[in-house]
């Protein structure tokens, strides 16, 4: 199951880049939308990726901890 939470990090650090820069870069578009707050509210956009990662971490462990539970043989004869 470790194998397979360590393996969903590249992804998830990719995904939260790519988040993050999006982001910055609708801001400017959406600036007149937000109230009290800037687009690039370093505060914000933390909290934001820090809430995601242990979001995405616990779907990943979820997942690697339902396929553990997999008979091979029967997951290999569904195929």
């Amino acid at each position: 199951m470790w194998l397979f939470v360590t393996r969903a990090a590249p992804p998830v650090g990719v995904g939260i880049g790519v988040g993050l820069a999006g982001a910055l870069a609708i801001g400017r578009l959406l600036q007149r939308f937000l109230i009290q707050t800037s687009p690039t509210d370093p505060t914000i956009l933390v909290g934001i990726a820090v809430l995601l990662a242990p979001v995405s971490f616990a779907a990943a462990f979820l997942r690697a901890r339902r396929a553990a539970g997999l008979d091979p043989l029967a997951a290999l004869r569904y195929e």
